[in-house]
């Protein structure tokens, strides 16, 4: 028999999203329940420097940025639970949610379970990650200063990270499996007229050459493979951004929540986190396809703790 755990506001994820809203909703004497997933603190635990986060002139650690974010919100009472949601039952209030231990009743909830890079599934990715490979140019796209990168995509991801680095990078060349792009005419066209980018058609990167890990080089090299003859060539790089989108994750809210085609939470009024649900809010990664930053993604999570300590005074 599960254990029961009731709270007047329930926060599925913890990332920036999820913790800001504890940390606002704990504030206000809500004493939410963060369910924080078995890999808490979200995307930027993979993240190593962050740069762009305001207050941090030396730069941060990603996953030292995440601890500071949970002890901030457990100062004011949030309870955790590192479990994973495997059930939600959102058709009646109290809300319910199942882990395979516990059961949740939330008077409202606060979605905040992010989003997660597609990437290419290489054991030498998940090597160098955070070490010269990485999901997310705006994010460390500083680090290119003086290097040959890689972007690996063809749509509009890969033809808008690969612009924005060339800003950075003595030379940027795009690796692509096929000729055609599914990019948009404007994105491709802006990529081809500049002078920085170069191509690598009908390729995949098979293999990251390098040594992760603090004190060691890095991405050095990525192998590339021709679809066409199955020839391998090595090519020197110091970055390699993975450009093949994202992904919400929101299977658990499938056919519950309104979804966009990519798989979204639909905010149901704009300038709010408020889904089709009355008493349900979405905030960060796994509404916002288009900023998808730490900083954009706490923001929403305060404006869901507002949203949901405004609704719960009305009800």
């Amino acid at each position: 028999m599960a254990d029961v755990h009731k709270t007047k506001v329930l926060i599925i994820g913890s990332g920036p999203a999820g913790l800001t809203s504890a940390l606002y909703a704990s504030r206000a004497d809500l004493e939410p329940i963060c369910v924080e997933g078995a890999q808490p603190g979200g995307q930027l635990t993979i993240t190593t420097d962050v740069e762009n986060y305001p207050g941090f002139p030396g730069g941060v650690m990603g996953p030292d940025l995440m601890v500071k974010f949970r002890e901030q919100a457990e100062r004011f009472g949030t309870r955790f639970f590192t479990e994973n949601v495997t059930k939600i039952d959102f058709s009646s209030r109290p809300f319910k949610a199942w882990t395979d231990g516990n059961e949740f009743h939330g008077d409202a909830v606060i979605i905040s379970t992010g989003a997660s890079a597609k990437l290419l599934g290489l054991e030498s990715e998940s090597q160098l990650m955070g070490y010269g490979v990485s999901a997310c140019a705006t994010c460390d796209g500083f680090f290119a200063k003086g290097h040959h990168v890689l972007v690996v995509g063809g749509g509009d991801t890969a033809m808008e990270e690969a612009t924005f680095l060339t800003k950075f990078a003595d030379k940027v060349t795009i690796v692509h499996r096929r000729e055609e792009f599914r990019a948009s005419k404007i994105m491709l066209q802006r990529a081809q007229e500049n002078p920085k980018i170069e191509w690598a058609l009908n390729k995949t990167v098979v293999e990251m050459v390098g040594e992760g890990g603090t004190g060691n080089s890095g991405l050095t090299a990525a192998i590339l493979e021709d679809t066409k003859t199955g020839e391998r060539t090595q090519v020197d790089c110091g970055m390699l951004f993975v450009a093949i989108g994202h992904q919400p994750n929101t299977s658990l809210f499938d056919g519950v929540l309104d979804l966009d085609e990519s798989g979204y939470v639909l905010i149901s009024e704009k300038g709010t986190t408020k889904t089709k649900i009355p008493g349900v809010f979405a905030a960060g990664d796994v509404a916002d396809h288009v900023y998808r930053q730490a900083v954009t993604a706490a923001g929403t999570g305060c404006m869901a703790a507002i949203d949901a300590e405004r609704w719960l005074a009305h009800q």
